[in-house]
């Protein structure tokens, strides 16, 4: 007998899925598409955003000083948080309904200190 869950999916799809976003993210960041890098934002770290620079999500997000598109090199999922390596940032997202968002991105590690992170929620 095999039994079907709907809405569930392994850990390694998660993960692949959290990688993804985060990648997808950080191309539509450099490529100038702000509208579709603010739309995998969480909505707390749009509101966030928009209120430190003063401006649309969409302009903002541009203008930030995130690195360069890369590929993951580590993904790790815990629960409804993930944690994405790439080469020259960290980028943490959390699900919501619809998929993986961005909560904090680039994130510097600091020893003994929580990571330090250039676009964040608040």
């Amino acid at each position: 007998m095999v039994f079907a869950l709907s809405g569930c999916s392994s850990v390694g799809d998660r993960a692949e899925a959290a990688a993804s976003t985060a990648e997808r993210f950080l191309q539509d960041v450099h490529d100038g598409r702000g509208d579709a890098a603010c739309a995998v934002l969480a909505p707390d770290t749009v509101a966030e955003l928009e209120r430190s620079a003063e401006q649309p999500c969409a302009e903002a997000i541009v203008a930030d000083a995130l690195p360069p598109p890369a590929p993951a090199t580590e993904t790790s999922v815990y629960g409804q948080w993930a944690q994405v390596r790439l080469t020259g940032d960290t980028i943490f997202l959390a699900i919501f309904p619809g998929g993986w968002r961005v909560v904090a991105a680039g994130c510097t590690p600091r020893p003994d200190r929580p990571y330090d992170c250039t676009l964040q929620g608040s």
